[in-house]
């Protein structure tokens, strides 16, 4: 009688084992679409897949900086837009009202719309953007400005990270883009001049509303030049942000060609493995057969 020896029986369930397991990673493969799944498939591979991973967070995290500073100077900016144009019509009022023809009743009514434009802009430098007071410097918990114009907040300015060595601010205080009074407590500049205008008008002073409107142009010049801070920062934004993109890009490429399996060679190495692996139990269940017939003889 022959036996197969046990070393055989050893050898074909070790060959059934690695079959197994080629199979098992090749499906693996196939599903994940990627070449490493675990650390011991490349540790070289892998351990630079954390690496990218890291720097794509932090990609990440800047990205959404620099959306939010955006849509926060985005908000200012708009509001600031507002700014100048109630400033001008202000003005346009006042040119009106320095005409000299007006009756007591017309010019009374002049004043009052002006003092409508300015509790109009004390709003729009009261302007929040999710829940911030954007005009306030640091204090953007507190409004920064009374019903009177008279600022409350801080000088302070935030400033945020949106890139490696790439730092830029949340905006200006209030007091910078209004103009801060010479004596504390006092209304800013701006609403200073409106009010100045407002009173000076239904009075019918021609000669204190000719100075009224060159102090307002001055304001407005003021704001019209603080302004362009906004702009030059959304355009330092929108580089920032087309370069975190591209960044992106790179470490997501960098990170298909580190783990990415190749559809094709997948595909080739599933068919090979699942042929060896019905080959390797074919060629065990004959062994199994011939032992027995030979343990029966």
């Amino acid at each position: 009688m022959r036996v197969v020896p046990s070393e055989l029986y050893t050898s074909l369930i070790a060959d059934l084992q690695t079959d197994r397991q080629n199979e098992n990673q090749a499906v693996l493969e196939a599903s994940t679409g990627q070449s490493v799944n675990t650390l011991s498939d490349n540790p070289i591979a892998a351990g630079q897949l954390v690496l990218s991973r890291a720097q794509m967070a932090d990609v990440d995290q800047f990205s959404y900086s620099v959306s939010t500073v955006q849509s926060s100077l985005n908000t200012a900016d708009s509001a600031l837009n507002s700014v100048v144009s109630s400033l001008t019509q202000a003005i346009s009022v006042g040119t009106e009202a320095a005409g000299g023809t007006l009756s007591t009743s017309e010019l009374q009514a002049l004043g009052n719309q002006v003092d409508q434009i300015q509790q109009q802009v004390i709003g729009l430098a009261n302007t929040t953007y999710q829940g911030n007071y954007v005009f306030a410097g640091t204090a953007v918990q507190k409004q920064p400005y009374s019903a009177t114009g008279v600022y409350v907040g801080n000088t302070t300015v935030n400033s945020v990270d949106v890139g490696e060595g790439q730092t830029v601010s949340l905006g200006l205080p209030g007091s910078t883009i209004f103009g801060a009074p010479a004596v504390a407590g006092q209304p800013d500049l701006t609403f200073q001049y409106l009010g100045n205008l407002s009173t000076d008008i239904s009075a019918g002073n021609q000669s204190a509303i000719a100075t009224d409107i060159t102090n307002l142009q001055s304001a407005l010049n003021n704001v019209i030049d603080q302004r362009s801070n906004y702009g030059e920062t959304l355009q330092q934004l929108d580089s920032e942000s087309t370069n975190l993109s591209q960044e992106k890009l790179t470490l997501q490429t960098n990170q298909t060609n580190l783990i990415g399996a190749d559809e094709a060679q997948v595909a080739t190495n599933l068919s090979q493995a699942e042929t060896t692996l019905q080959a390797a139990i074919a060629a065990a269940s004959q062994v199994s057969q011939d032992s027995l017939l030979n343990y029966l003889k």
